[in-house]
């Protein structure tokens, strides 16, 4: 970066907003790839509370991320995330340490597959979710989006990637609201779908929670090494670069 500075010049807001969304993108993919919510989000909209729990539930989502986001920027711009244009030293060691765990919790996540014809393993509480009332299905939802040890960690690390680049806190929250956004999108298309072509989507949409289910060990496996892998690299070329 100091290079390009020298021959073209200190990067305007604008290009710095695009770093960071281009930093949180990744991210937010990795977050709305989550099996888990969309087979939660699909269960719910089977039941007689379909669409207000849906729509509890994605409102539940956006806050959990939201919330976590803005924490993290809060505290690593405490900390001094950006310094004279460039992120801080201890930011690259951060990002490395949280590579490192997304690999570990792909690891975790392969390991604890299920084999053959045997089903993949659900939490026992998704049978009770035709009880749950919309506050239920909002806390689940916040829940699922801000403590599963995955979704924490990917929204930390977009937290720390937008308070790295220094942009005025007005574009920080503009990248931050383009992670949640992007992040809310696996959660969101069901419960859009379903809105919109009512019982005609219940036929789609149990499909698509089979899938996912069948798959969902294989699906995050894939993502977090994909996401673990390149907060690793960030981490190595700006500790060691």
């Amino acid at each position: 970066m100091t290079m390009i500075t020298r021959f073209f010049g200190p990067p305007t807001w604008e290009a710095w907003m695009g770093d960071a969304v281009g930093q949180v993108l990744p991210l937010a993919v990795g977050v709305t790839l989550s099996p888990l919510p969309v087979i939660v989000v699909v269960l719910m909209l089977g039941t007689r509370r379909a669409r207000s729990n849906g729509l509890s539930f994605l409102l539940g989502w956006l806050v959990g991320l939201a919330a976590v986001g803005t924490a993290a920027i809060l505290v690593a711009g405490g900390a001094d995330a950006s310094g004279d244009g460039e992120p801080a030293a201890w930011v690259s060691w951060v990002k490395l340490a949280l590579g490192a765990l997304v690999l570990l919790l792909a690891a975790k996540t392969w390991r604890g597959r299920a084999r053959g014809d045997e089903p993949a393993p659900m939490p026992s509480w998704m049978s009770a979710l035709d009880t749950f009332t919309a506050v239920k299905s909002a806390g689940l939802g916040v829940l699922l989006a801000a403590v599963n040890p995955k979704n924490l960690v990917l929204t930390l690390s977009a937290g720390v990637a937008v308070a790295q680049t220094g942009i005025p806190a007005g574009r920080q929250a503009a990248a931050l609201a383009v992670f949640v956004v992007v992040g809310a999108l696996g959660p969101g298309v069901p419960v859009v779908i379903s809105l919109v072509l009512g019982e005609r989507a219940a036929r789609a949409l149990n499909d698509l929670q089979t899938w996912m289910a069948r798959h969902n060990s294989a699906i995050m496996t894939v993502v977090m090494l994909v996401i673990g892998a390149k907060l690793v690299g960030d981490g190595i070329a700006g500790a060691f670069g």
